[in-house]
């Protein structure tokens, strides 16, 4: 699932952008995803806009992860599977798909790019095992009025396997206003994990949204 401000004309959002943003609640931005789900694709590559961030992310988790064909990844936050088509289409074969969106899951699950489905809310403990996958992405969900960086970041860490990877995306005013760039600090202080890269990318071209794209390893011995 995805919210940022990507706009059709300069004094016009997409609708339903607009609506999710202005959800005071889970239920109500779910209601959003409901109706948006069989256009989300389409609606984010009309006007020029190129929503690059889920292939720039599924490259770069394929290129850390070792032997990442083999490799267990779990796209958190999947929407209608953009990163996973891309890492299935990288040679990744071992993908699952984590979204809170029952209507975001149905498209998902039409692009065959994933073993498992998995309705969960990124808000709250996930109900996964310890040490499951080797790389966790995710991509258009830290960002406005959705999920905040807790508990979200260490969970995905709780998850990965010793020295394994996060692989995340954050929009750029949020990684200092919403506490990303403190929490990231807060795991890397307390030795959960290691900063492995961070820096901006294109989220949006044609835009001109940028993120902070964020990796993270998780230590091997805590």
């Amino acid at each position: 699932m995805a919210i940022f401000s990507i706009q059709t004309s300069p004094n016009k959002l997409i609708p339903y952008l607009v609506r999710a943003r202005d959800a005071s609640n889970i239920d109500e931005c779910m209601a959003v995803y409901e109706c948006w789900a069989t256009t989300y694709n389409s609606d984010l590559s009309e006007d020029g806009h190129n929503y690059v961030a889920p292939v720039l992310v599924a490259q770069l988790a394929y290129k850390l992860t070792a032997d990442a064909a083999g490799a267990a990844f779990l796209d958190a936050g999947c929407g209608t599977g953009l990163v996973g088509q891309a890492l299935a289409r990288l040679g990744a074969d071992a993908i699952d798909g984590l979204d809170f969106s029952l209507a975001m899951l149905d498209e998902a699950e039409q692009t065959g790019a994933y073993q498992n489905l998995i309705r969960a809310d990124l808000t709250q403990r996930l109900n996964i095992a310890d040490a499951t996958y080797d790389t966790v992405t995710c991509v258009g969900t830290f960002t406005h009025g959705h999920v905040g960086p807790a508990p979200a970041l260490c969970e995905f860490l709780r998850i990965c396997k010793p020295g394994g990877l996060v692989v995340a995306t954050v929009i750029e005013p949020l990684w200092d206003d919403a506490g990303f760039k403190k929490e990231v600090a807060r795991i890397e202080t307390g030795r959960m994990a290691e900063v492995v890269q961070q820096e901006v990318v294109d989220y949006v071209k044609g835009r001109g949204d940028k993120a902070i794209l964020v990796v993270l390893r998780k230590k091997a011995v805590p």
